[in-house]
């Protein structure tokens, strides 16, 4: 997926990279990757993407600023239920957080002004688009957030800092980017064979262990085994 520097769309800021299904399927649905609900580059005639006019929305949102000493308060105090519920009550918050800009953004684009659902469709998500984050089942390398990271700037802006592997510093935070289409969905990229891992590797201009390390708990195979090539659909 391209993003650019601006409407001309004439040149690239940065790309993400993103994976494919490969489960052998029996029921018509497709293998899918997220790119798929992105319009495409080239003009293409279909009802999703009339246009090549896209936009990707993302944002970083915490409610866990100043948690650790609520929390390091409490359990000095021997009160362990009151610091687990402080960490519960903040992360909840945070879900809420990234659930009222999502609904923002999906206003001020337009589709979502018309919306009037209820609290119960809203947890059901209901709503057009999907919010998928880069280490979720849906794009399982997490070195994407990286990118996302520099882009929205999100330490100087929100304080929300990454650890050496790019996990959350504190559980109490959300990084998201937004996707529109209204045939967007979650799913699982599940377990991936070599083929598509060597076509990663090269997308990403890494080398192929650095592949293998990032997304060790998704290979179909031994990382030592050069003559696993995969039988599923390749990426």
């Amino acid at each position: 997926m391209e993003l650019y520097t601006d409407e001309t769309r004439s040149q690239v800021l940065t790309r993400f990279h993103f994976l494919r299904q490969q489960l052998e399927k029996t029921d018509g649905t497709p293998n899918r990757c997220l790119a798929d609900f992105v319009a495409p580059k080239h003009p293409t005639p279909n009802i999703q993407h009339p246009t090549l006019n896209d936009h990707l929305g993302a944002f970083a949102v915490t409610t866990g600023l100043g948690l650790d000493e609520i929390v390091k308060r409490f359990k000095a105090q021997h009160d362990d239920y009151n610091a687990i519920m402080a960490e519960a009550l903040a992360d909840r918050l945070a879900e809420a957080f990234a659930e009222y800009l999502h609904q923002r953004a999906r206003q001020e684009w337009g589709y979502g002004r018309t919306e009037n659902l209820t609290c119960e469709e809203l947890i059901a998500e209901k709503y057009r688009g999907i919010r998928p984050a880069a280490g979720y089942p849906a794009c399982p390398d997490h070195t994407e957030k990286d990118m996302l990271w520099k882009l929205l700037d999100a330490e100087k802006n929100t304080g929300i800092r990454l650890t050496e592997s790019l996990r959350h510093v504190a559980g109490q935070q959300r990084e998201r980017t937004l996707l529109r289409p209204p045939d967007s969905k979650y799913f699982a990229v599940g377990k991936l064979d070599r083929d598509q891992v060597l076509d990663y590797h090269l997308r990403k201009g890494w080398t192929l262990p650095e592949a293998e390390k990032w997304l060790a708990p998704y290979l179909n195979y031994e990382p030592n085994d050069t003559t696993a090539t995969g039988s599923g659909p390749s990426g």
